[in-house]
């Protein structure tokens, strides 16, 4: 009962962070970036900088804040606001992916171990649950400690991809200082933004993990 009702907050905390996220994006949004140059401009430039101009830069099919890179095809996908803006929430955004291009090619480890999990957590996110219900249903143990072992998998993924984000993260805002996009106040906002996309992550994990207490809770009971 408690785990349900901790978990319960945490999503309603989660649903908080992510509107911040949105008011966050759409306020530094509003504030021109003094180079000029777009969100595309400047992850080809950044791409470009790092050895990396054999990564593509195309317009994300997923709305608003879909950006991402895909290291599979090696493009760099970005969200209209953020392919078109010339702002500080779109250059720090662009600039946030070129952080994982550029991780993917220095063979980062924590970004390399995210995508060998990345398949089995997939697994996990549409078998656990299934199987762990069916077990209970069925009342056969084994079966409700698979389910709970493979949503697990997604609780590990959750948790390997905070590092790689902040790190991520880090990446952009040195490289955006550095390379002379942004000063260190335009700088200031750039981390606001990417500091409020990082707490989903964290908050992602959170109920991940009070979820898969709450599973082993009500496999323990039924016992």
């Amino acid at each position: 009962m408690i785990i349900t009702l901790i978990l319960f907050g945490v999503v309603i905390l989660s649903m908080v962070v992510q509107s911040r996220v949105t008011g966050t994006f759409r306020k530094y949004s509003q504030v021109p970036d003094r180079s000029g140059l777009t969100g595309a401009e400047v992850a080809r430039r950044i791409l470009d900088e790092n050895g990396l101009s054999d990564v593509n830069i195309e317009h994300s099919p997923g709305g608003f804040l879909s950006d991402h890179y895909d290291p599979r095809s090696r493009v760099l996908r970005l969200s209209r606001e953020v392919y078109q803006g010339s702002n500080i929430a779109a250059l720090g955004v662009a600039a946030h992916e070129c952080g994982h291009a550029i991780q993917h090619g220095e063979h980062y480890g924590a970004f390399k171990l995210r995508q060998a999990l990345a398949p089995t957590a997939g697994i996990g996110s549409q078998a656990g649950m299934l199987l762990f219900i069916v077990g209970l249903i069925m009342s056969w143990p084994p079966l409700t400690y698979a389910g709970i072992g493979l949503y697990a998998l997604i609780v590990i993924f959750q948790l390997i991809t905070l590092p790689v984000e902040l790190n991520a993260s880090s990446r952009a805002l040195s490289i955006l200082e550095s390379g002379g996009y942004m000063d260190w106040e335009e700088a200031g906002g750039a981390k606001k933004v990417l500091s409020a996309a990082a707490m989903t992550y964290l908050m992602s994990a959170l109920v991940g993990i009070l979820s898969l207490l709450r599973l082993i809770s009500l496999a323990n009971n039924r016992r």
